[in-house]
């Protein structure tokens, strides 16, 4: 196998087209073996592996500094530059991330797992370049689908003002995660049916050189194109048509379903295990359906993650035009979700939670100045969501739980989450936010509330004395057990409280803990600094109340295991239960 002698860019060299071609295949086989064993992003590696291997061929990484975009696509480049082992040897898979990473190596410039990003970071390494006077290419690698994102466009409108080395690969498979939307589209879909030489072009009117690729996955052309380019004194796009998930025929007719999969057996497909419970994408989406074919106004919004509350492509069909898909634009969503709801419309806005991060300012300006009645799903917001240090959604609390006029609610069920919901959507007079349990759909044979509007009214669930559990959301069951706990060891029940609003406090209830309870405990499902605890020990702060504030600790982790985390972080509750009984 050629991939067994490539250590670094440089051996690919000296191969011939047909060598080059034969380690494309054992490429593929390679991303196969990992894949179907560890899951991952498969459509857009699988697409790109003729091109990685073009621009290793004719540019000379490190020195030319390649930018990947989302880095779903650069499991090629990480084979090609020294990281085989971690794609053929099943022991190294965890040598490496999902995306670039410069701790791995010197070919590696940012850890990227967000969209639009590489054109303005590509900008900087070049202009970088230019004031020291050095010299060497720089190339952003972007998708088709990563071009609705704002940064995108931005990077793209400042880059004709670089008047210097500075190469844009659009990667484009007429694809995002799901199918793209925007009117860029038209555009794009006109270059590939003229060959480039359509005379409305995106690129050019930004004022930025162009060229086009028609067989993206053809290694000779590609070389062609891009030894044409290389060293180039002015920035150029070099538009390239890939078939995303080439070279696996299911990926190929379903991109959709392969841009992201689970492990599965190679033979047929399927997953290696399914899940057998509830799911709340799938509820989510069917009670969305339901109050849309009930009310004309409800719109359900993604932002190029439609199956996030388990919108599939039959289920958008369904919707139809009660289903908008902004593409990779959740500034453009939020903003336009005020809008709806400004006149009447009842908009549910849903994404995860780190790519909520990206609308702060529509959220407080566009939304919440305004107090427009939308509603806000934030999934994956919790220590039990993404893993990936790019994608933690364990940040949510602080940033929105302190804007004015949004509510922003934790439920603790899946009766609680719908209620929620409902009322959210029904209701006139607030921007909400709901988090999405993310801990299992865990049901209750107990009533919930259906009307949210007395705002910050905590629910008292197990009445106690000495010492006051006040658990939020996902880690609500966490409460339950460091209540039963306490109970046990001491034989006097703590109260425990569900608080269910994150962005206040209920000071009546908690004035009145002050007359029984000597301790007061919060816990909550996301970094500590800013967050829902603090607002209890702010309150508490002058009395004789001791606080015990419980959650996460400001920084960033990677790939981690919850268990390890909840322990490291003091989060079970043996641990909790022995710290506050060790002050006695």
């Amino acid at each position: 196998m050629y991939i067994e002698n490539i250590n670094s860019p440089k051996d690919i060299k000296a191969l011939d087209i047909d060598q080059l071609n034969t380690l494309a295949s054992e490429i593929r086989s390679g991303l196969l073996n990992r894949l179907t064993k560890r899951g991952g992003h498969f459509g857009p590696n699988f697409g790109f592996v003729e091109a990685t291997i073009a621009l290793h061929y004719v540019f000379d990484s490190p020195k030319d500094k390649f930018v990947f975009d989302v880095s779903h696509q650069c499991y090629t480049h990480k084979m090609l530059t020294g990281r085989r082992d971690a794609f053929f040897n099943d022991e190294h898979f965890s040598d490496v991330s999902g995306y670039t990473n410069p701790e791995e190596s010197e070919h590696d410039f940012f850890n990227v797992g967000h969209t639009s990003t590489s054109v303005s970071l590509a900008c900087g390494l070049a202009k970088a370049r230019d004031l020291r006077g050095d010299s060497g290419n720089v190339i952003a690698i972007i998708g088709d689908g990563s071009l609705s994102g704002g940064e995108a466009l931005e990077g793209i409108d400042f880059a004709s003002e670089l008047e210097s080395n500075f190469i844009i690969i659009v990667n484009d498979n007429d694809m995002s995660i799901a199918e793209n939307h925007g009117g860029l589209y038209k555009n794009l879909k006109a270059l590939r049916d003229s060959g480039g030489k359509c005379g409305c072009n995106l690129f050019k009117a930004m004022g930025l050189d162009y060229t086009y690729v028609s067989e993206g996955n053809d290694i000779e052309a590609l070389i062609e194109a891009f030894k044409r380019i290389k060293d180039v004194d002015h920035p150029i796009v070099v538009h390239i048509n890939t078939l995303k998930g080439k070279g696996f025929e299911p990926a190929e007719t379903h991109k959709e379903d392969w841009h992201w999969h689970m492990p599965f057996d190679p033979e047929t497909g399927k997953w290696l295990w399914e899940s057998s419970g509830e799911d709340y994408g799938d509820m989510t989406c069917d009670f969305l359906l339901n109050k849309m074919k009930a009310d004309k106004t409800v719109v359900a919004m993604v932002a190029a993650v439609p199956v996030c509350i388990g919108f599939t492509e039959d289920k958008r069909k369904e919707a139809g035009r009660q289903f908008i898909d902004v593409g990779i634009a959740e500034e453009h969503a939020v903003a336009m979700a005020s809008g709806i709801a400004r006149i009447g419309g009842k908009p549910v806005f849903a994404t995860h939670s780190s790519f909520f991060q990206r609308t702060y300012d529509q959220i407080s300006q566009d939304l919440c100045i305004n107090s427009n009645p939308a509603t806000l799903l934030v999934n994956t917001a919790s220590v039990y969501g993404m893993h990936d240090i790019t994608h933690l959604g364990i940040y949510d609390i602080p940033m929105m739980s302190n804007i004015p006029n949004l509510v922003y609610l934790a439920p603790t069920n899946c009766e609680e989450y719908f209620a929620m919901l409902d009322w959210s959507i029904e209701q006139n007079k607030y921007p909400v936010a709901i988090r999405i349990p993310c801990n299992g759909v865990i049901h209750t044979d107990h009533a919930v509330d259906t009307d949210y509007s007395e705002l910050n009214k905590y629910r008292v669930t197990q009445q106690g004395k000495r010492v006051a559990i006040i658990a939020l959301g996902d880690f609500y069951q966490i409460g339950e057990e460091l209540a039963e706990l306490i109970a046990r060891k001491t034989g006097i029940a703590p109260t425990l409280i569900n608080p269910r609003y994150i962005t206040g406090i209920d000071e009546e209830l908690l004035r009145q803990l002050k007359s029984e309870h000597i301790n007061v405990v919060t816990i909550e499902d996301g970094i500590l600094d800013g967050g829902f605890g603090e607002k209890i020990s702010r309150f508490y702060g002058t009395s004789d109340i001791k606080v015990f504030n419980y959650g996460l600790k400001k920084e960033f982790l990677d790939r981690y295991a919850v268990e390890d985390v909840l322990k490291q972080n003091h989060l079970t509750p043996e641990q909790i239960y022995n710290d506050i009984f060790s002050e006695k």
